[in-house]
């Protein structure tokens, strides 16, 4: 398997850092129940570019964004909630 370099902004290395402190309860479930001791290393809040994956796993090259309530603002949520239901 090839090396690929993954971009970093670093200026996004404080806020990574924060987010991993601060998990969500959804990204909780997820690290503390699976991820954390699955036999690959799978990296919490990485900064790809210029973006910040929930997850990442160099190995697969696969990212895990956990869609949580801090990606709506108030008024998106609200709608949300009055959809019905299927």
């Amino acid at each position: 398997m090839e090396k690929i370099q993954v971009k970093k902004n670093y200026d996004l290395l404080n806020i990574a850092k924060i987010l991993r402190r601060n998990m969500t309860p959804q990204e909780k479930h997820l690290w503390y129940d699976f991820l954390k001791n699955y036999p690959i290393k799978i990296y919490k809040q990485r900064i790809i570019d210029n973006f910040i994956a929930d997850f990442y796993c160099y190995r697969a090259r696969l990212v895990i964004e956990i869609d949580g309530l801090q990606h709506y603002t108030k008024k998106e949520y609200l709608m949300m909630r009055q959809e019905p239901r299927q």
